[in-house]
């Protein structure tokens, strides 16, 4: 057994951690080293670099052991290649033996006693969970401060956010804590992190993913799970294994040439920050350079109309959070419990929403399908930034600041990612290019329904031209100086 309580095996799980799940994975199929190791590496590079972070939300570390044990005694398992590897929950995603708080103050810290399927799936791939990871309250927010704690600090620069909502997971990702990483998506919540972080984050179409949670009306409309990774060829993996059909993983470029249409414009007319726009096109001259046609277009549909139906929709799901709390504990509670991010979407919702309001919400999200089944007829992908700007400083966008200027703060950020969620198309961010003080700039191509083997593809293809995978950030295993 591998000791990483000396410096130089501390130096040795650091060294695990520039290793991808594969990479990893392929260590312990070899023989040269076990579930556990594997797994105590993980937990040596979270002691190390999370408290410099705040990625991690719930440390679950005696339970990870006994699991890689338990691993290790049943021995290698061919239709389990990626056995052994460590990973982080997202603090939404129910984990028996680790408590589901969503980033809220009003949620209860009992352990959960029953997984979904989503987690099922990965537990019987072997994957080792070592912890849970921060978010935003209820995923409401694009940035990972919640007053219940710890506020998740960006491993390329810690005065600046990592996005949200699946913030700790793309921060541990960066890092290099963990090569896996879960996230869920309802506006951009993989895609943001994965952008702020640079790391890869694939949000799947409507109906790609086996359950992850109890059913909801517009939580099953929008949002999207899948485990976010450093690779491509990782989250090919994770979404294969996640798919309700279980498709063949993608493994590697396809021959065909896309037709790419190339977007720079948000959806409510706001144009992207120099960097950002300067990053979209680099992207796509190199897509260009690569025989793929691209051609540049507007929006195929009323993106006002739509930018509506979102704030409709998401201010709803505040409402939600207030009821479910004063049910919990009476009005008072839920006052004092929940966050004012989330009681001003439950206000502003009251203020603004009413029947006519949710009925051109339904109506306009109705039609997003056909409106990008038509577009697709003409492009495969559709190319746009990530984000609208870099990441923004921490507290910029804080869920205690002014909710009048918090508001058009948070989605005039994340205007570009929203879309897909509201259409149910699959779309990925990919860490194409660094801004010039260093920070990612996320890249985003997205296609239509049940095209994620086209973008996983097309990831591939982008990744071996313009690799990423010896970028590291400041705070990171390549960059630690052990002085224990």
């Amino acid at each position: 057994m591998t000791s990483f309580d000396s410096p130089a095996g501390r130096a040795d799980a650091l060294a695990l951690g520039r290793l991808d799940a594969h990479a990893q994975a392929a260590l312990r199929s070899s023989g040269e080293l076990s579930a556990l190791e594997l797994t105590e590496a993980a937990i040596v590079r979270a002691q190390l670099l999370d408290p410099a972070l705040g990625a991690l939300s719930h440390q679950a570390f005696d339970a990870a052991r006994q699991r890689a044990r338990a691993l290790d005694a049943a021995g290698p398992d061919p239709a389990a290649p990626l056995a052994g590897v460590p990973w982080l929950a997202k603090d939404s995603l129910r984990v028996p033996g680790m408590p589901t708080r969503g980033g809220s103050r009003s949620r209860s810290s009992e352990p959960a006693t029953e997984a979904p399927p989503f987690v099922q799936r990965f537990d019987a791939a072997g994957l080792v969970a070592i912890g849970k990871s921060t978010m935003p309250e209820f995923g409401l927010m694009g940035s990972t401060e919640p007053l219940l704690g710890p506020v998740t600090r960006n491993p390329w620069s810690r005065a600046h956010s990592p996005g949200g909502s699946s913030g700790g997971a793309g921060a541990a990702l960066a890092a290099g804590i963990v090569p896996l990483a879960h996230g869920s998506d309802g506006a951009g919540s993989i895609r943001i992190p994965a952008s702020a972080c640079g790391v890869v984050g694939l949000k799947p179409g409507r109906g790609a993913c086996v359950p992850v949670r109890g059913r909801h009306a517009i939580e099953d409309l929008i949002v999207a799970d899948s485990l976010m990774s450093r690779s491509v060829r990782d989250t090919a993996w994770a979404f294969a294994t996640a798919h309700p059909d279980r498709p063949l993983q993608v493994t590697g470029p396809d021959r065909r040439r896309l037709r790419i249409g190339l977007v720079l414009e948000s959806l409510p007319g706001l144009a992207p920050d120099t960097e950002v726009a300067a990053a979209t096109q680099l992207a796509a001259q190199l897509c260009a350079s690569l025989g793929h046609d691209v051609e540049t277009v507007t929006w195929p549909l009323d993106g006002h109309a739509v930018w509506a139906a979102l704030h409709t929709l998401w201010s709803r799901l505040g409402v939600d959070a207030v009821e479910l709390a004063t049910a919990q504990g009476g009005a008072a509670f839920a006052e004092c419990a929940l966050e004012p991010w989330t009681l001003g979407l439950a206000r502003w919702h009251e203020a603004h929403c009413g029947i006519a309001e949710l009925e051109r919400a339904w109506t306009t999200v109705a039609a997003l399908p056909d409106v990008f089944s038509r577009f697709h007829a003409h492009y495969d992908v559709l190319l746009c930034p990530t984000l609208r700007t870099l990441p923004p400083t921490l507290g910029t966008l804080a869920p205690d600041r002014d909710f009048a200027a918090l508001l058009p703060a948070m989605f005039e950020w994340i205007a570009y990612t929203p879309l897909q969620n509201l259409a149910g198309t699959p779309a990925i961010s990919l860490p194409l290019v660094h801004g010039a003080d260093g920070l990612p700039i996320g890249v985003q191509f997205a296609a239509d329904r049940g095209q994620e083997a086209l973008l996983l593809a097309l990831a591939y293809e982008l990744e071996a031209a313009a690799p990423w995978q010896d970028r590291w950030p400041p705070t990171s295993v390549a960059t630690y100086e052990d002085t224990r």
